[in-house]
């Protein structure tokens, strides 16, 4: 659940008129030049999903998405859905959203630890918090680009091809391409000391007020969540709501470009274009209800948790009032959405998780499936449909989910409801457990998570004696599961810093690379507690907490597989096809190739052609599709997270983690060696392949041949050393 990683900040209107001519429209529509096969994609809808389902949790009990039967039936009927899809690791709201939107891992975007990260001060102390959710150009604590790419500088921004396109790109809570967080990002915007600044910081420091009256004035409902980035010259932004869009690191030149941010700013001017889309100047859900805060206040519902209902009914106004490209987020039906206000202190109650069949969470999946054929059917009358409009529905990561068993057995949460006596995650404190167990005391500070990511005070190097004997004593912890009253062990799989560099999960900025990461029990959520004391004493070191009960971050095949799918001119007709490996960064590549667009760097996926039309391929790859398929399908096994040598590498990287001293030295320079090999002929693979799907390039029968027989080489030495033989690696 993304919104409860966040701080709920405050409320308040500030409505300001808005100056559109009734023809925005259609200027918009036309100065968008999308340049897709035949000219026929003249919309985009991008949904990214928090944690919707494809596969069951409970095999009796319907999916998610089986449960959204209007969105479920317009993607089987006239596109595709696989879900032999993965996230990159850590699989986190953050950096699947991220990746996904960008095309890379996270050591090309800077963003592989979510939804918050470390960062080693130059003492060796440790920031532990700082956020993933920050506006694009946003920086860290240590003064490095929030969104860092390869070279240090802030990654290329995902709207850039639509706007130099002339194409609007319109956005509702989707990560890091809005204001995430305030008064941060409206000082990255518009300036430290600037009049909104002043505004917002001011409403900030309002105290609460009391119960049953009008919650203090701030401005999250009106700057959160909420944004348009304009093409040069388009009406929306000509108002004085306009800003300029600053991007000083972007590839090639960017300038005369504006943006409209928060909601204060774009619904006056969408509003103006689309009025059947509004009430009185506020935006109205699918519903028709206008989208409001828990307190009633129109505008961005503030807590990034958005319903279908909202996000559906935002996006649909947008493209009415003529911006081609949207990108919207919706959150998860297994959590109360929205949260309803506490009767006492007049401010959001604490969550509450669902199990998979629970009465609520039936009926908020209902009320999902409601929204989807209401924004289908008004897109049909607006003339968008599956034969202009690319549709691409994403979901972040799968959750895992942690509870007692439902009762009655075999319910089925349509026809039976499910009840649960317990639900949520099982907490335990990972310092304590390692003082209590190992009699380990060093101090460290983690990304609390299912898959901790560790920061050692003084940040010693990887064969430091402190960092190896943290390392095995994590290995060696064990906890009860209170719901099974089992004794289980706590680490699936520990990632060095030279694992992670071979897991993309290692950025430009080594202050952010932590010293190493446990890949835990989904069972468990892991985190530091203070004082540091046996777990003889109060509080339980390990206990249920209720408030969340679905886990993700780790490794594990019910987190980490996922589902995406596309309808639209150029997409094949497939239904539920599950025949190909995918990932998130194939998403953003594939896009781009049905819309004839191009991005100013190569991306770490590759474009999904087994899913498109012949038509929409150039030349030579339509010549080559079978020597592109070939290529592709090794360079994934290759270079993916979750692909062979991916997986195969974290067992060989635990076995040698947790071994002696030899073992330990040994394993350093044969994964050194083996990453740098893999690094250098992925480089060269996916530089043919972008080659080929952007560039009209053919790729070469005697090239492809070397590349394949090249990564099988490194695929099966990774093969080995997972089954824990290093006989022939020289081969």
């Amino acid at each position: 659940m993304r919104a409860l990683k966040k701080p709920f900040g405050l409320i308040g209107p500030v409505i300001f008129g808005g100056l559109l001519m009734a023809t925005a429209a259609s200027q918009a529509e036309a100065a968008c030049s999308l340049n897709s096969a035949g000219g026929k994609i003249k919309h985009v809808i991008y949904l990214n999903f928090d944690n919707v389902h494809f596969a069951r949790d409970n095999p009796n009990v319907p999916s998610d998405v089986e449960q959204m039967p209007n969105l479920l039936k317009f993607i089987l009927a006239n596109g595709t859905l696989s879900n032999n899809h993965w996230t990159p690791l850590i699989s986190h709201t953050a950096d699947d959203l991220l990746t996904a939107m960008t095309g890379v891992y996270g050591d090309r975007m800077g963003m592989p630890v979510a939804n918050s990260f470390g960062i080693f001060r130059p003492d060796g102390s440790v920031s532990i918090g700082n956020p993933s959710f920050l506006y694009w150009t946003a920086t860290t604590g240590d003064g490095t680009p929030l969104m860092i790419n390869e070279k240090g500088n802030t990654a290329p921004a995902p709207w850039v091809p639509y706007t130099r396109a002339g194409c609007d790109v319109g956005a509702f809570s989707v990560a890091n391409i809005e204001f995430e967080r305030l008064p941060d990002d409206v000082r990255t915007v518009f300036g430290v000391g600037s009049p909104q600044d002043k505004a917002v910081t001011a409403a900030l420091s309002l105290p609460n007020t009391p119960p049953n009256q009008p919650a203090r004035q701030a401005p999250n409902t009106d700057y959160l969540g909420v944004a348009i980035h304009c093409a040069q010259n388009s009406a929306l932004c000509s108002g004085p709501g306009g800003r300029p869009d600053l991007l000083p690191q972007e590839p090639g030149t960017y300038s005369n470009f504006n943006a409209l941010f928060g909601n204060v700013n774009v619904a006056p001017v969408i509003c103006k274009a689309a009025p059947n889309g509004c009430s009185n100047g506020n935006v109205k859900g699918i519903d028709g209800t206008v989208i409001a805060d828990a307190y009633g206040r129109p505008g961005f519902p503030n807590v990034f948790s958005p319903t279908a209902d909202q996000s559906l009914g935002y996006a649909a106004t947008m493209l009415e009032a003529g911006v081609p490209v949207v990108y919207v987020y919706v959150a998860d039906a297994h959590d109360r959405n929205p949260l309803p206000l506490d009767p006492i202190t007049n401010q959001p109650a604490p969550n509450h998780a669902f199990g998979p069949g629970e009465a609520e969470y039936v009926a908020q999946l209902k009320a999902y499936d409601t929204a989807f054929g209401k924004f289908f059917a008004r897109l049909a009358a607006d003339g968008i449909t599956k034969d202009n409009t690319l549709f691409v529905t994403v979901t972040d990561e799968n959750d895992h989910f942690v509870g007692a068993q439902p009762t009655p057995l075999g319910c089925d949460g349509v026809k039976v409801a499910c009840t649960y006596s317990l639900v949520g995650e099982v907490d335990a404190a990972l310092n304590r457990l390692l003082l209590t167990e190992r009699n380990n005391a060093t101090p460290f500070l983690v990304h609390s998570d299912s898959a901790p990511t560790v920061y050692i005070t003084g940040n010693p190097t990887p064969t430091a004696s402190l960092t190896r004997t943290l390392e095995t004593d994590a290995n060696l912890l064990m906890a009860v599961n209170p719901y099974t009253g089992g004794t289980e062990k706590l680490s699936a799989f520990l990632a060095d810093q030279a694992e992670m560099k071979l897991l993309h999960m290692v950025t430009a900025d080594p202050a952010r690379t932590p010293s190493f990461t446990m890949f835990g029990d989904p069972n468990f959520f892991f985190f530091t507690s203070s004082p540091n004391t046996d777990c003889s004493q109060p509080p339980s070191c390990v206990a249920a907490a209720p408030a969340f009960a679905w886990n993700h971050g780790d490794v594990q095949k019910d987190i980490t597989r996922t589902w995406f799918s596309m309808v639209g001119p150029g997409v094949r007709a497939l239904g539920l096809n599950n025949e190909v490996f995918s990932d998130h960064t194939d998403i953003r590549p594939t896009m781009l190739a049905l819309l004839g667009l191009k991005d100013t760097y190569v991306h770490d996926g590759r474009v999904l052609v087994e899913k498109l039309e012949d038509f929409v391929l150039p030349n030579e790859p339509r010549r080559s599709r079978q020597n592109f398929i070939d290529l592709a399908h090794v360079y994934k096994e290759l270079n993916a997270t979750l692909g062979s040598v991916g997986r195969n590498s974290l067992t060989f990287a635990n076995r040698s983690i947790t071994g002696d001293a030899a073992t330990y030295n040994a394993y350093l320079k044969t994964i050194a060696d083996l990453t740098e090999d893999r690094d250098e002929l992925a480089g060269k693979i996916k530089s043919a392949l972008d080659a080929a799907a952007f560039g009209n390039a053919p790729i070469d029968d005697r090239e492809e041949d070397d590349f394949i027989r090249h990564a099988r080489r490194i695929i099966e030495k990774f093969e080995r050393l997972a089954e824990g033989r290093r006989d022939d690696l020289d081969d």
